[in-house]
């Protein structure tokens, strides 16, 4: 009979063991998120894909607020391109002292399978380029209304409204004409959209 009362005082009815197979639960989940979260803090993976390469030195277009801005989406590999270079250069330096700038947004990580991507530094050497060169993406050419050919180029007013547009190569002339009407304050930009701020990692 003792042993008998003994083994009853062991004995858990159907209620009490779910409550106890319910806390021993809880509890291995608890010890389960304590070890989880503790440590150095840093993930362990697998890490998501990173888009957009950003190197040590970015271009941001707001940080030419307040000056006159051509932007010009080009590639390394299109011969209408390297022409186009060669008069941009000309024009950041005859109006460098009169608020004019340039910025180059390189197609060559986005087109032709992003093979010309790693011409771009010898390119900027090569072809004496004295602006900001970027490298562009998908996003920053829809952005900008989808660039449908190279080169295509914009020029901004000192408010960054889009004054003209150019698909492609375009005679030095022509962004001269520009340039001039602009500051000469003879533009009307109320009417027009203004380019979207982007920030790119810098080719140069």
């Amino acid at each position: 009979m003792t042993d008998q009362n003994e083994n009853n005082k062991f004995y858990l009815d159907k209620r009490k063991r779910g409550w106890l197979y319910s806390g021993i639960f809880f509890i291995v989940v608890l010890i389960l998120f304590i070890v989880n979260n503790s440590g150095d803090g840093k993930e362990k993976g697998p890490y998501p894909p990173f888009y957009m390469e950003v190197s040590g030195k970015t271009v941001q277009l707001n940080d030419f607020a307040g000056k006159i801005v051509i932007i010009e989406f080009w590639a390394t590999w299109d011969a209408q391109c390297r022409e186009s270079v060669s008069s941009l250069v000309e024009i950041k330096n005859e109006f460098k002292d009169k608020g004019v700038e340039v910025i180059g947004i390189s197609l060559d990580g986005v087109t032709r399978g992003g093979y010309t991507k790693a011409d771009v530094p010898n390119f900027i050497e090569e072809f004496k380029i004295n602006y900001p060169v970027v490298f562009g993406n998908e996003t920053t050419a829809y952005q900008f209304g989808g660039i449908q050919s190279i080169p295509t180029s914009f020029i901004l007013d000192r408010e960054g409204f889009v004054i003209a547009k150019h698909e492609g190569l375009v005679s030095k002339r022509q962004y001269v004409d520009v340039i001039q009407t602009i500051l000469a304050n003879k533009h009307k930009s109320k009417e027009l959209a203004k380019a979207p701020n982007f920030l790119l990692p810098a080719a140069n």
